[in-house]
């Protein structure tokens, strides 16, 4: 099981930081990503990691002012977000993959387990 949090109203400018936690098992072997979905738009690839946190991958729209990062000790995968802007308004979810890969995937439908989401809103 995902789950996210850290979503919440932040004015344009701020930051964020979600967190995605796995229970009741490891996420150390799985992939992690973050997608999100803004009202009347398709989940689209925001984030990913490898298991070993060695790679990672952006979309272009957040690139150089998000950051994602992983703790496999805490089961723990993290998204920081900065210099957020009214765009960036949407449900986050974070997703895994059972794969030691270092191949970042970026299509959702590769992702076996997925959080429920936690909505981030951005005020001008």
């Amino acid at each position: 099981q995902l789950v996210e949090s850290g979503g919440g109203l932040v004015q344009a400018g701020g930051s964020l930081r979600l967190s995605c936690e796995a229970s009741g098992g490891t996420s150390s072997n799985c992939g992690m990503g973050w997608f999100r979905q803004a009202p009347g738009k398709g989940r689209e690839f925001v984030a990913g990691i490898s298991w070993s946190g060695s790679k990672t991958e952006y979309a272009d729209s957040v690139k150089g002012r998000s950051t994602i990062s992983r703790d496999n000790a805490k089961n723990t995968a993290y998204l920081q977000m900065n210099s957020l802007n009214s765009e960036d308004t949407a449900v986050y979810y974070c997703a895994a993959v059972e794969s030691r890969s270092l191949i970042v995937r970026r299509d959702a439908g590769r992702y076996d387990y997925w959080g429920q989401g936690t909505q981030v809103t951005v005020s001008s």
